[in-house]
């Protein structure tokens, strides 16, 4: 079971400073777990995620079950080696791929129909299948299958996703507890959708099963920030203080901090690195665009205040030059970068709750940070 520990709580607010001890290593959190789709964070080595500090990832179980397929990861003796990661992973359960992918799937009160988004073959994921493959795979943390639903549907219809969202992980622990061989930890996914009546019954319906660590579902999914914030409070506050708590899809600056504001342990997402190839990196005021004109003759790093291989070695000219001539230095370079500044944010989120002014470093970081609007979550 997973040994889940508060070391200290902020007076002001509901962020913690925790650990999860994991089979893979403990996790100190709050902490940012950089999303490896294909078994593999795109455009960085797993040395230099290790050297950020970096002992949790996230894989996504659909595209790993569709290619490169089961039988190659269980020929190489499960995830961890195929991938040569010694540390934890996460897989999520193919729950946003219900939402991300809504032309090529069916919902069913069994499971989910998928057309492979790769050579348009049909597959049926249950929420049985979805363990075994987890299982398979070796993860630390696996998650029970859910649904995802988008910003502005109708309440009966978050009603009916939610309702099969909790039958579901009803069938997720019952076949988790019947496996011979358990390899990590099944984590429940609280969903309802922007109505907090739903919220609520949503999570006394998850918590009822008694999951190790529950998972906020269901928001930064196209709604404004403050929508966000607020459902986002509402929910954290019906969840256990004693387990973990995870914020599925967050990863920006902003939307961290107002994570761990509501007491959040991890979160996960595409946007540090996926932005990073497409030359959209952190600065301490706020995302830059590289590509723009305005840096063709600027000498000086993307940050100052940064001390990351790509600041301390590049400038903006360059960087740019790169991008612009399509060279795969490029996003490798930008990639770091903002991985690394993901990795002293957290740290300095973490040393602030510990020394007990996480408000003070929140108020004087959002000061400076100033979003744009090419920056979501």
């Amino acid at each position: 079971m997973i040994n889940f520990r508060v070391l200290r709580k902020d007076s002001l607010t509901r962020a913690r400073a925790a650990t999860v001890a994991l089979q893979h290593g403990t996790v100190k959190t709050p902490a940012f777990m950089p999303v490896g789709t294909n078994a593999t964070v795109k455009a960085i080595r797993n040395d230099q995620l290790e050297e950020l500090g970096i002992n949790m990832i996230l894989s996504n179980t659909y595209h790993l079950y569709l290619r490169p397929g089961l039988e190659v990861i269980e020929a190489a003796g499960g995830l961890h080696n195929f991938m040569s990661w010694k540390h934890n992973i996460l897989t999520d359960s193919g729950g946003f791929q219900i939402f991300s992918l809504a032309p090529f799937r069916k919902i069913e009160e069994g499971g989910v129909l998928f057309k492979s988004h790769i050579d348009g073959s049909t597959h049926k994921l249950t929420p049985e299948k979805v363990i075994s493959i987890q299982n398979k795979l070796g993860s630390d943390v696996m998650m029970s299958l859910d649904i995802c639903t988008g910003y502005g549907i109708e309440k009966e219809k978050a009603l009916k996703a939610l309702s099969i969202t909790t039958a579901w992980a009803e069938k997720s622990k019952t076949a988790w507890d019947r496996l011979d061989e358990k390899k990590g930890e099944l984590w429940g996914i609280i969903q309802g959708n922007f109505f907090k009546d739903l919220r609520e019954k949503s999570a006394s319906e998850i918590i009822s099963l008694d999951f190790p660590g529950y998972a906020v579902g269901g928001v930064s999914v196209g709604e404004p920030f403050d929508v966000f914030a607020e459902y986002l409070e509402y929910t954290a506050k019906l969840l256990p203080d004693n387990k973990p708590r995870y914020l599925m899809g967050v990863g920006t600056p902003k939307y961290i901090l107002e994570a761990v504001k509501n007491g959040i342990d991890l979160f996960d997402c595409v946007f540090p690195t996926r932005t990073a190839r497409n030359a959209l990196v952190f600065t301490v005021n706020g995302p830059l665009s590289l590509k723009k004109e305005e840096n063709r003759l600027n000498t000086e790093p993307i940050d100052n205040t940064c001390r990351c291989y790509t600041c301390k070695n590049y400038s903006r000219s360059y960087l740019r030059h790169l991008f612009k001539a399509r060279e795969i230095l490029a996003p490798m370079l930008t990639t770091h970068h903002n991985l690394y500044f993901i990795k002293e944010l957290i740290k300095g989120i973490r040393e602030a709750i510990l020394g007990g002014n996480f408000f003070t470093y929140q108020t004087d970081f959002l000061k400076k940070y100033k979003t744009e609007k090419q920056e979501g979550v």
